[in-house]
């Protein structure tokens, strides 16, 4: 089954590494023209030069923090300035951070709303009205199987990725009207940059073992690709999926208790 994404525009937030840098990868090899959006300009060149290796199309990036309502705004305008449209916003940027409640200050809380929840909701505000007009759009947010299944000593991440499933839903009841499509997908175990940097402070004697270790929690019995994360992800943009919104998928070995 082959997926097409010939004349299509797709954004991805958190571009850089890791599942954001597999789903460019994967959007970019089936036609898309690619924006990377992330921090560090240093990174997103690594990746540009990554993706570019095996794009079809254009691939540019745009450094942003996209915690900071300014700086959506002026990559959103710098990628319209380059392409003239945006057809699929990939809310991917984020982080795991957790701790017990009463630990969690304010500007924790803060800082993983604007991060996760705000970022998603400023992007796709911001392009929604062009989707709209064009009668085609898509918007995957990349959340985690704790917004559904949440367990003590997850906040803030899993308040404000069950935020992002209700964000999902009201998308997609919005969208559905003009054949703008919103999903979400949910990460479980999944082989990415956070994992490299836990490994460093585990003292397990390998990655590879590291990695073992942690694919004994997974009912499939090992940790996930980024790759894996990134065809689903690319179904959901193309056609293939025309029927589908409103959704929330598990991308995680049937780890969550909750489909």
């Amino acid at each position: 089954m082959e997926v097409s994404l010939n004349g299509r525009v797709a954004v991805i937030t958190g571009g850089s590494k890791g599942i954001g840098l597999a789903i460019a990868l994967r959007l970019a090899q089936s036609g898309a023209d690619v924006a990377l959006l992330a921090r560090r300009r240093e990174v997103l060149e690594e990746a540009r030069e990554v993706v570019s290796k095996h794009a079809k199309g254009r691939v540019h990036i745009f450094p942003c923090d996209v915690s900071k309502a300014d700086e959506v705004t002026s990559a959103y305008q710098a990628v319209m300035q380059t392409y003239g449209q945006i057809d699929i916003v990939v809310n991917n940027a984020g982080t795991s951070q957790t701790g017990a409640f009463i630990s969690v200050t304010d500007e924790v809380w803060q800082a993983d709303l604007d991060l996760k929840l705000f970022a998603a909701i400023r992007l796709t505000r911001l392009a929604w009205p062009q989707m709209v007009e064009r009668r085609w759009g898509r918007v995957i947010n990349v959340l985690n199987i704790g917004a559904k299944a949440p367990k003590a000593g997850s906040a803030p991440t899993s308040v404000s990725r069950a935020a992002g499933m209700a964000l999902t839903k009201i998308l997609a009841g919005e969208g559905a009207p003009h054949n703008v499509l919103v999903n979400a997908l949910h990460v479980g175990l999944i082989d990415s940059d956070q994992w490299v940097r836990k490994y460093a402070e585990s003292g397990a004697e390998s990655y590879d073992a590291f990695l073992a270790n942690m694919g004994k929690a997974v009912p499939l019995g090992r940790v996930g690709t980024a790759e894996e994360f990134a065809n689903v992800a690319c179904f959901l943009a193309s056609d293939l999926a025309s029927y589908v919104t409103g959704t929330s998928i598990n991308v995680d070995g049937n780890m969550s208790p909750v489909m």
